[in-house]
């Protein structure tokens, strides 16, 4: 290879730089939808000093090295998307561009032998201003070995995604080691004959494994037996969350009747299982009863059980839930909706560990424990003479609030990587996680319908997400596929001369505006749907434009508008 061989050229980059978003309100940069960071050259040559001398070179190099192959893998999807029509030299050469686009390095490809179909890969290229050279001279110096090691893992990681088979890169001369240039080749792992290299991208750092561990000792060993048990079943690790895992262990050691009270979708149901399985009840059965989806009358039927002949189509007897819960634990959900009379019944289990089966004459002696759970206000309920006194005070023993998703954000990226992973087993099938973007929505919504809710979105995402790709903002939030503006209150755009464009809209208002308003006696509400209206004709009908135009988030506008569309 001559060294003055002229390098490829590259294909137009506005394809990609039209992903690249400022949002300085919210404090966010995204790169479609990933979100990204802007750091210093000196931050960042400080931190890698540091790491270097924690781990030791070796293991620094495979950690900058997998974070840069999976920031490519990343990049592959961008790609796709981007350009979905493009040949596979077009396409391939995103990644490069995309390179350039993060300010890593400037690319100059001088080979590049594409061949999907006998896999056949070749690439040589020379790194221009590689950010990984300029931090390392600055903080030690020429090394004796190649510093672009966040760069090689992130041309592995992105060619083997493109390509669909392993492809390993390597740097045959580096401007940090003294080298002229940082010049770089890539093939097929198969063709080269030491690719001890590519088992970093598979292979676990044994320190940091280590460092886990240890980790995970000190925090057992650090916290009560007692809180950690509920853990195995409910997932999360909020303060609120905790809190109430610590309540609900020690019910697990106790008889007493408990409440559990929250609203729709919490997981009321998760934490009596877990209650009862961490109870000295767990071996026997656990019956979980929904008291709102049976009829009044047959309600009694349901939890006593029925006596052959009883009534009109009872032709055998037939035990009750209570009686199959015996020695174990009973869950009874909504019990609010109990009828007076099946109040009366629970109320003399509760009292009496008795009960009589619906048509039956004989007395049957019961050892069950009962959780009950509620949405609704069983203190008010008893107010308003719609819920037995006695019978909320026999169930509110240990009464323990579940709190809503709502105030446990913290717990909502744990809980979204559980339900990825519980419908990718379900549907057989892969993906490479969610992206930042519909993290960020996750993060941002009132999620009325709690868990339940959360779970269902995450299963609508990983059914729409093909395989091997990332679950994206509308595939998990449909209804908000459009409302990208709604994350960001502000939008810078890179067009593809890498200059930024606000477009900002140029109103020329005359000066005696003000005195017009009131010459002409116009009210508030005139002005008003004057300036609305005309931000809308401004935004092309744009909500979340029309608010930007006139300083308002889109709630706020869009609140403004359905007031006035509603007067008219």
């Amino acid at each position: 290879m001559k060294k003055n061989q002229p390098a490829i050229a590259l294909p137009n980059a506005a394809d990609l730089t039209r992903h690249v978003h400022f949002s300085p309100k919210e404090g966010k940069i995204w790169l479609d939808e990933q979100r990204c960071v802007m750091q210093t050259m000196p931050a960042l040559s400080s931190s890698r000093h540091e790491i270097i001398q924690s781990v030791g070179t070796e293991r620094a190099r495979s950690l900058y090295m997998r974070a840069g192959y999976r920031n490519g893998k990343v990049d592959a999807e961008l790609a796709r998307k981007s350009r979905p029509n493009a040949n596979i030299e077009d396409l391939f050469l995103a990644g490069p561009q995309l390179h350039m686009l993060r300010g890593m390095v400037r690319v100059e490809p001088l080979v590049l032998e594409l061949d999907l179909a006998n896999k056949h890969f070749l690439m040589e290229h020379i790194w221009i201003d590689s950010y990984e050279v300029d931090i390392c001279l600055a903080q030690t110096g020429v090394l004796a070995w190649p510093v672009c090691w966040n760069l090689l893992g992130y041309a592995c990681g992105f060619s083997s995604n493109i390509m669909g088979f392993d492809i390993l890169f390597k740097e045959v001369s580096c401007r940090g080691k003294g080298d002229n240039e940082c010049r770089i080749i890539g093939k097929p792992v198969e063709a080269w004959d030491d690719a001890e290299d590519y088992q970093i991208f598979s292979s676990s750092d044994s320190l940091l494994d280590e460092l886990l561990s240890i980790q995970a000792q000190v925090s057992q060993h650090s916290s009560n037996e007692e809180d950690e048990r509920i853990f195995s079943t409910l997932v999360g690790e909020s303060s609120i969350f905790k809190k109430m895992c610590a309540l609900a262990n020690k019910a697990a050691t106790s008889q007493a009747s408990v409440l559990l009270m929250g609203e729709t979708g919490v997981g009321k149901e998760m934490i009596a299982k877990g209650i009862h399985l961490h109870s000295q009840r767990a071996e026997e059965a656990f019956v979980a009863f929904n008291c709102a989806a049976i009829p009044p009358d047959l309600l009694e039927a349901e939890l006593f059980g029925v006596e052959k002949g009883a009534y009109t189509g009872a032709t055998h007897s037939r035990p009750g839930r209570f009686e199959r819960a015996d020695k174990g634990t009973i869950f009874l959900d909504e019990v609010a909706e109990l009828s007076a009379r099946a109040q009366a019944s629970l109320l003399r289990v509760l009292q009496e560990r008795e009960f009589e089966p619906v048509g039956g004459t004989k007395t049957r002696t019961i050892d069950v424990r009962i959780i009950a759970a509620t949405n609704e206000d069983l203190e008010a309920a008893v107010k308003a003479g719609k819920f037995r006194a006695d019978l909320y005070y026999r169930l509110n023993v240990f009464p323990l609030f579940v709190p809503p998703l709502r105030e446990r954000q913290d717990d909502i990226p744990l809980l979204v990587n559980y339900f990825i992973e519980k419908y990718e087993r379900l549907y057989t099938k892969q993906t490479l996680g969610i992206s930042d973007k519909a993290m960020s929505l996750l993060l941002s919504q009132p999620w009325p319908g709690n868990i339940r809710e959360l779970e269902n979105a995450i299963e609508r995402g990983v059914i729409l997400t093909e395989e091997n790709q990332r679950i994206t903002a509308d595939s998990v939030l449909p209804a908000l596929a459009g409302r990208q503006a709604d994350l960001d209150d502000m939008e810078i755009e890179i067009d593809g001369l890498g200059q930024t464009t606000n477009n900002p809209v140029q109103s020329e208002e005359p000066a005696s505006w003000i005195d017009t308003i009131f010459e002409q006696s116009l009210s508030i509400e005139n002005v008003e749907s004057a300036l609305v209206n005309k931000a809308m004709e401004l935004s092309g009908d744009n909500v979340s434009k029309a608010g930007r135009l006139l300083g308002l988030t889109r709630p706020a506008f869009a609140y403004r508008l359905k007031k006035l569309r509603a007067a008219e």
